[in-house]
């Protein structure tokens, strides 16, 4: 049974009568509503474009509103149709989820698709044993990496279509749950050739001096020219010099490696691409506070088959990258 509130919500305009009105048109709506566009709605329910707009056509007819107005090459929601969007998709996820009770789970026979958000971190330290396992175990699985989304990364759930995401600890909505899986201290990489490093071995603590005199590789997808290693330096009343920003680990590396920047990255990071990117791998001349990364999803998949087998996986890996004490 649709819930009162979005039945109210539908019937409200032109009189519709709710009796006659055909549910299988709420998931084209649905999907209007995520993809923006008829031709990857049709995409995403495996239909053709002609029926979704024939469709959209009918759910116009059906509610006495437009629902979309074409604005260029996309298409905006009437204020009646924005006011769907949420009740919409959290009813057809409540259905689904009461229409598919849990059953007996064999990964060797699975198929289905788990999506993660997290940093390109995550592509060095997860993705590598995370393949291999699945090849192993779980042939008929995909897993996928996507982006986080900027400045809210709650919302990948939401907006990414995420299963779950890695990220650093946070405070988090009532709908969230969340798995603590390792903290991240930070080192310093510096190319080996690097001329203001000669005489230095990998592994020791980089004096204060040069690690402020030698220009930076922040990392920051949102751009930020500062992060926690500036506030540890001004407890002591330094400041480092950042010469650019890069939005992903992989850059920051490379960046490292191809010129006399040196940068702060997790330890687990630095010592994996050490090796292929010839760099060498200091303790920071200041103390820096470990992040802790933790796993996050959504409620609803709490007894989902695929996700919980998946969240176990995942999150077991995770786990050991644990590095010892947190301090």
């Amino acid at each position: 049974m649709i819930s009162a509130k979005l039945y109210f919500l539908i019937a409200g305009i032109g009189g519709m009568n709710f009796a006659t009105f055909d549910l299988n048109l709420l998931r084209v709506l649905d999907a209007l509503f995520r993809e923006g566009s008829t031709v990857k709605a049709a995409e995403r329910l495996g239909l053709s474009q002609s029926a979704v707009s024939g469709a959209l056509s009918r759910l116009r007819r059906a509610l006495g509103d437009p629902l979309f107005v074409r604005h260029g090459n996309r298409l905006v929601t009437s204020d009646y149709a924005e006011a769907l969007r949420i009740p919409l998709h959290e009813e057809l996820q409540r259905l689904e989820s009461l229409l598919s009770p849990p059953a007996a789970f064999d990964p060797e026979t699975a198929t289905g698709t788990f999506r993660i958000a997290a940093s390109d971190f995550f592509a060095e330290l997860l993705m590598p044993p995370l393949g291999d396992m699945l090849h192993q175990t779980a042939p008929g699985i995909r897993a996928q990496l996507v982006d986080l989304v900027p400045y809210n990364y709650v919302e990948s759930l939401e907006r990414r279509n995420a299963d779950i995401a890695l990220i650093p600890d946070t405070a988090l909505p009532h709908w969230i749950r969340r798995m603590p899986l390792f903290h991240a201290p930070f080192r310093v990489i510096a190319r080996s050739e690097n001329p203001a490093i000669a005489g230095m071995a990998a592994g020791q603590t980089m004096p204060i001096d040069t690690f402020c005199a030698l220009h930076h590789v922040l990392f920051s997808p949102e751009g930020n020219l500062a992060a926690m290693g500036d506030a540890a330096l001004e407890h002591v009343g330094r400041r480092r010099q950042v010469a650019m920003t890069v939005p992903v680990f992989s850059g920051v590396c490379r960046a490292v490696s191809e010129s006399d920047l040196i940068a702060l990255v997790p330890a687990q990071l630095a010592d994996k691409v050490a090796p292929d990117f010839n760099l060498r791998v200091f303790v920071p001349p200041v103390e820096i506070v470990p992040v802790l990364i933790i796993g996050i999803w959504h409620k609803r998949s709490d007894k989902t088959p695929l996700a919980s087998w998946m969240r176990d996986r995942v999150f077991h890996l995770m786990k050991a990258l644990e590095t010892g004490s947190p301090a």
